[in-house]
């Protein structure tokens, strides 16, 4: 099995690791790798995809109503200035 060693952890951090482990009933290594393990676990991707779908639409309510510009006319007129820039000998930035 690989290991892993973390080097150059704050010593308070160290402190609430072996604090966390001795209330859990493990060693701070098994502690440190339950915590990884719940770490890169993870929600399963349907929660994700809740979540995500849910901020979305409440940024959607937080901003409708007002106006910007559309993705298309800003890249138009960054291209035209770029052009423009280029026809009078700028460099285009």
């Amino acid at each position: 099995m690989p290991t892993l060693t973390v080097r150059h952890l704050d010593d308070n951090l160290v402190r609430r690791l072996r604090i966390r482990a001795a209330e859990h009933g493990r060693s701070a290594e098994a502690e440190h790798r339950e915590i990884l393990r719940a770490a890169l676990a993870g929600p399963n991707l349907q929660t994700v995809r809740k979540e995500t779908a849910e901020r979305l639409a409440a940024f959607r309510s937080r901003t409708a109503g007002r106006a910007s510009d559309s993705v298309t006319a800003l890249l138009s007129e960054s291209r035209s200035g770029r052009l423009r820039a280029l026809r009078d000998g700028g460099n285009g930035s």
